[in-house]
């Protein structure tokens, strides 16, 4: 979906502005804001063929990269085959399994009322979108876990 099509001028304006200042506390200051909303099922189905080769956080940092830093489009099988290649995936293609575990993360993500990516769920709460540092460490004291404190 087409950006434009789905929030108004000045919307788009503060969301290009939030995404640009959010990166660039990440050291990304060649943040690409993409025209369109992709459909990433399946990425993320791509994504899963990774983890079962042990590859998953490489495939979701080259992807990310792709789209946020190269414009590139996620829903385009090239782009997709190009990525898996590059990383040495032994598959290029994902198989319906990866695909049903894509549904079944999205399911759980719905029943909890989440809607954005990325998502994250710590027992039973979960919480969506791009998010900092600060709100995620809320969320998963709120969630349970304990800080770790730092021995000097």
């Amino acid at each position: 979906m087409r950006l434009d099509e789905y929030f108004a001028p000045e919307r788009q304006r503060g969301m290009t502005e939030y995404m640009r200042d959010f990166a660039a506390q990440f050291g990304i200051n060649d943040f690409v804001q993409p025209a369109r909303i992709p459909n990433t099922r399946r990425a993320l189905a791509l994504a899963e063929v990774a983890r079962d080769e042990g590859k998953v956080d490489a495939f979701r940092e080259r992807a990310m990269d792709a789209h946020w830093r190269d414009g590139m489009d996620l829903e385009s099988d090239d782009v997709l085959r190009a990525i898996a290649r590059d990383m040495g995936l032994q598959r290029t293609e994902p198989e319906e399994e990866h695909f049903d575990r894509v549904d079944e993360i999205r399911d759980e993500a719905a029943r909890l009322g989440i809607q954005g990516i990325p998502t994250f769920v710590i027992r039973n709460l979960g919480l969506g979108g791009c998010q900092s540092f600060d709100v995620l460490e809320e969320f998963a004291q709120q969630a349970g876990a304990k800080r770790k404190v730092a021995i000097s």
